[in-house]
């Protein structure tokens, strides 16, 4: 029993973003069931994608991106690819244990960014 209530703890702890627009949702603290979108555009937003795709006949866990969104992935993944090439050439190369950890902070944070869909 001890487990599963540090388990639910440790997810409360956890930040939760928008299943919308991937902003961090606010600490609630509320009974119930956690929030899934930062307000009522964003699920509004997601009602309408969820009826789109039903209504076109995709599978309901299909992920339809338009071009602009698929573009701004693309080029997320590669800010992603570029900044761990920079910590691995600088790691090969010699570099200062704080050079080497100020590459590694710019590389979690682009990863971060990437975890944004939308």
């Amino acid at each position: 029993m001890e487990l599963v209530t540090e388990a639910v703890a440790g997810r409360r702890d956890e930040a939760r973003h928008c299943a919308w627009c991937g902003r961090r949702l606010p600490d609630g603290g509320r009974i119930g069931r956690p929030r899934r979108y930062c307000a009522q555009p964003c699920r509004q937003r997601a009602y309408e994608r969820r009826a789109a795709v039903q209504r076109g006949g995709l599978p309901e866990d299909a992920v339809v991106l338009s071009a602009g969104e698929l573009a701004d992935l693309q080029d997320r993944l590669f800010q992603l690819r570029c900044a761990a090439e920079d910590v691995a050439t600088a790691a090969a190369d010699g570099a200062a244990r704080a050079e080497l950890r100020r590459l590694a902070d710019e590389l979690v944070d682009t990863a971060r960014g990437l975890e944004r869909l939308r």
